[in-house]
């Protein structure tokens, strides 16, 4: 099996897999997924993700579909480079491998110019088009006029904050100031319309190349706002040179005054969406974090 015929032949992959034709090169593929690289016989690679034997079930329903089209519609824009979907099916996807490199300030600067272009590619409302999930979790993708600040406190937080009391991680005053930041998410400012987002933009779905060009992988993308992708890029450490990223970024499509200090709001997201998966270990950071949403205000 060669590129072309993968390309020609998508279904026949998982026969190929199964029949040990393809050699198969276990790789990192995140928290959820089993990924590997596919060597072909031309000495071509992909990139392919499964969902895991040992999570005892299938892939939730539409899973690589909704990473796929977020794909496809991210790289439709021409901005940031982001992997062609080579292979799409229920339980498996393989994408156009990328050689990973090191980060430098120079890749780093050109990453903000072509994020600033994605963004201002933009998006037809909030949401999307299909039905997305944010790591193993369904996210409502359903496509909203906005204005935004309603839309990603009923569609972004509230969901999210939901599932995390259901499954106990958070309770009593945490709970609360959460709410409060729902309540008061009219009151934040920067409202702008609907950009054309990663929607998981952690510094883990920045891949950094050999030849000096930055990645986008594992997308949760729908049409949002613009500082949510980039509050994310500060999240867990930061990523490399985000200094250089933002600067570039403020010079091609610059930020509203007040960004910084919406930073935490942007964020509150995806530490809900920790509590929701992972539980309590969470629930201080979650805690600060509307805080200091809160203290923007």
């Amino acid at each position: 099996m060669d590129l072309a015929y993968l390309r020609a032949h998508p279904a026949h992959l998982p026969t190929f897999l199964t029949h040990q034709r393809i050699r198969e090169t276990p790789v990192s593929g995140g928290s959820i997924c089993a990924a590997s690289r596919l060597t072909l016989d031309d000495g071509n690679s992909v990139f392919a993700k499964t969902w895991p034997e040992q999570a005892g079930t299938a892939a939730p329903d539409g899973f690589f579909a909704a990473e796929a089209a977020g794909l496809r519609w991210l790289r439709a824009a021409g901005a940031v480079p982001v992997p062609e979907v080579i292979v799409e099916l229920p339980d498996l996807l393989a994408l156009e491998w990328v050689e990973p490199g090191e980060p430098t300030p120079e890749a780093a600067e050109q990453f903000g110019r072509d994020l600033a272009a994605l963004h201002r590619a933009g998006a037809p409302a909030f949401g999307a088009d299909w039905n997305g999930f944010i790591s193993a979790l369904p996210q409502d993708n359903t496509p909203d006029p906005g204005p935004w600040s309603t839309w990603f406190a009923t569609h972004r937080l509230t969901p999210y904050l939901r599932r995390s009391v259901d499954n106990g991680a958070l309770t009593g005053a945490v709970v609360d100031l959460v709410e409060r930041v729902i309540a008061g998410s009219d009151g934040y400012g920067g409202e702008e319309p609907p950009a054309r987002l990663h929607g998981d933009l952690w510094p883990g779905n920045v891949l950094w190349g050999l030849a000096g060009q930055v990645w986008l992988v594992d997308p949760a993308a729908h049409g949002g706002h613009r500082e949510t992708d980039l509050a994310q890029l500060a999240l867990f450490g930061g990523l490399p040179h985000l200094d250089r990223v933002l600067a570039a970024y403020q010079e091609v499509h610059p930020l509203a005054d007040g960004w910084r200090e919406r930073v935490p709001v942007h964020q509150l997201h995806l530490m809900l969406v920790h509590t929701a998966l992972f539980g309590a270990a969470w629930r201080d950071v979650v805690a600060a974090t509307a805080r200091s949403a809160l203290g923007t205000r």
